[in-house]
């Protein structure tokens, strides 16, 4: 089947789940500056997911320019990615309403592992449909930027609790590494 719809259908969900994070920003009660300070936490927060967001729509997008087609197990694989990012504002709330507490910050790196696990689990749906010698296999390759990914998230996990800041640090880590712009499968498309 096309992927098209499904495609469109993740861009809208993506759309929605960043709209409810930035309706999650209260305006202060209050006309000067120093209202805002107790906003920088939450602040904080919405702009690390928003950028966590956008990695995962425009990899989203590059791995469905590299594939024809899909079907029912690569529908429900992005399903469950989808699952977990819609997650992401609530763990994100938590976490910057409660100035990055150890239990906040370790359950917004869980909801991290669980997207950067279906996010993998996504890629290989659509590897398979389409064979290890498609294009995609050869852009992803040994996909060691989401392996990275997922080691940092299982250390940061517990680290929050022992540590938030370092946790944190791990999670802005992984989205640095993320930035980057990864042209793998534009390369391979390219050729």
């Amino acid at each position: 089947m096309s992927k098209g719809r499904m495609e469109a259908f993740s861009d809208g969900v993506i759309a929605i789940i960043i709209t409810i994070m930035v309706l999650e920003l209260k305006v202060p009660h209050g006309h000067d500056l120093e209202a805002l300070l107790p906003l920088i936490p939450v602040f904080l927060s919405y702009v690390l997911s928003f950028i966590y967001l956008g990695i995962y729509w425009n990899n989203h997008h590059h791995l469905l320019q590299a594939v024809k087609h899909v079907n029912g197990p690569i529908l429900w694989a992005n399903l469950h990615l989808l699952f977990w990012l819609s997650l992401v504002p609530f763990v994100t709330g938590w976490m910057g309403e409660n100035d990055f507490a150890p239990w906040p910050v370790a359950l917004y790196g869980g909801v991290l592992w669980c997207a950067g696990v279906a996010y993998f689990i996504l890629t290989q749906a659509l590897i398979a449909e389409h064979g290890r010698d498609s294009i995609l296999a050869t852009a992803v390759g040994r996909d060691v930027k989401g392996i990275v990914s997922i080691v940092f998230y299982t250390a940061a996990i517990p680290l929050a609790i022992v540590s938030p800041w370092i946790a944190c640090a791990l999670y802005v880590l992984v989205a640095v590494i993320w930035l980057i712009p990864d042209r793998r499968i534009e390369q391979t498309l390219a050729k």
